[in-house]
């Protein structure tokens, strides 16, 4: 009987550690699948390809008005492309942000293993209508076949909107007003999540299920050598975390689960009017809130006015969350939460810097730096060690 006991006990481990890489090698043949079908037949479809395919017709039917001209203004290339183009037509803003595939099939392989172009053109057609402090979207088109996307917003001024990154701090008087915000969009979507990803919100994700998590400890080991020699930020503080991202994953993910923007870091706050906003949704997700609530304070706050003012934070957020449809949780719960979530900021700084490519050096490093440093105060590493 014990012999057999411990044979099943085997086959479920051995199963329970097949699985995720079944489903990665399916995830990433989809993607090769995509990729090659747009090399092969993408120049043939309707479906826009680059900015210079945005002709008047084509914005005519993504945005459900007449376009009459279309002019390119600028661009910029990273995770995805992204212009800005004067319009002319009926009803029709004057500009428009648009986002659309990236341009490289290395760049637009690495959006198919988490998502991101389908993630954020489903944000803009089933979430963000119910929101607010989010760019108004004109329309939005994603191709199923190719995995290229469409996505039309309201053009930002820079001359009336304020913008963030971890070189321009957020104060705390602004991390209150981010933190409401991120309540806002916990509450709203509170016990709306199906279980077995049916439903209408169904194709929302947990990190514990993503079909990208098998690689995602190895690109933190990775660059963690990458860094080494290249900063004096002690990582290692965080070697932990490398060795058991999936198990802390998992461990956060048991929370109550709702709707996260995912990347909630300081490049992709705005403030407008004195109220704050949320960029860029392509990896927006379900999980425990505190995911968001502890990315946006420990990569957006100088380190030192986080230590002083996070508790407040947190009493200003539990509020906001009962407020919103969430639930009153309780401080000390929240605050180990807080603590474990300081995972999300680890991870996302440590493989941001040791990749490269996405921000400047020096944005990234200030990142984490400011994310090992809040593994000392918050003692994040012990509190794991005590949980898993």
């Amino acid at each position: 009987m014990a012999q057999n006991m411990g044979a099943q006990s085997s086959v479920t481990q051995t199963v329970s550690r097949v699985k995720p890489l079944v489903g990665f090698a399916a995830h990433i043949g989809r993607g090769f699948q995509r990729l090659a079908t747009d090399a092969a037949a993408g120049k043939h479809r309707a479906f826009p390809r680059t900015v210079g395919d945005l002709s008047a017709r084509s914005l005519s039917k993504i945005i459900g008005r007449t376009v009459t001209s279309v002019e390119v203004l600028d661009g910029s290339a990273g995770t995805s492309s992204r212009s800005r183009l004067a319009l002319t037509g009926v009803g029709v803003p004057d500009t428009v942000f648009v986002k659309m595939s990236a341009e490289t099939a290395a760049t637009r392989m690495l959006g198919e293993l988490a998502n991101l172009g389908e993630n954020e053109a489903r944000f803009y057609r089933d979430l963000s209508s119910e929101l607010s402090g989010v760019p108004t979207a004109y329309g939005c088109s994603f191709d199923p076949l190719t995995g290229r996307f469409v996505i039309v917003l309201e053009d930002l001024p820079t001359d009336s909107v304020e913008f963030f990154d971890t070189l321009r701090p957020i104060d705390p008087d602004r991390a209150g007003r981010v933190v409401e915000m991120l309540a806002h969009v916990h509450g709203t979507f509170w016990n709306r999540l199906p279980s077995g990803g049916k439903g209408a919100l169904g194709w929302l994700t947990a990190t514990s299920d993503e079909h990208s998590l098998p690689i995602t400890r190895p690109l933190m080991r990775m660059s963690a050598r990458r860094l080494a020699d290249r900063t004096a930020i002690p990582i290692e503080d965080g070697r932990f975390v490398i060795e058991n991202y999936p198990a802390a994953v998992r461990l956060i993910d048991q929370g109550p689960h709702t709707v996260l923007h995912g990347d909630s870091h300081p490049g992709n706050i705005f403030f407008r009017n004195g109220k704050a906003g949320l960029l860029d949704w392509q990896v927006v997700k379900r999980g425990d809130p505190t995911r968001d609530v502890a990315y946006s304070l420990i990569a957006g706050m100088a380190t030192e006015e986080r230590r002083t003012h996070q508790r407040e934070l947190l009493d200003i957020y539990r509020a906001a969350l009962a407020a919103h449809g969430g639930p009153e949780v309780a401080p000390d719960e929240l605050w180990d939460r807080y603590r474990q979530a300081a995972v999300q900021p680890f991870m996302a700084s440590l493989t941001t810097a040791g990749l490269g490519g996405m921000q400047s050096e020096e944005i990234a490093f200030e990142g984490l730096r400011r994310a090992v440093a809040a593994f000392d105060d918050l003692d994040t590493v012990a509190l794991l060690q005590k949980s898993l």
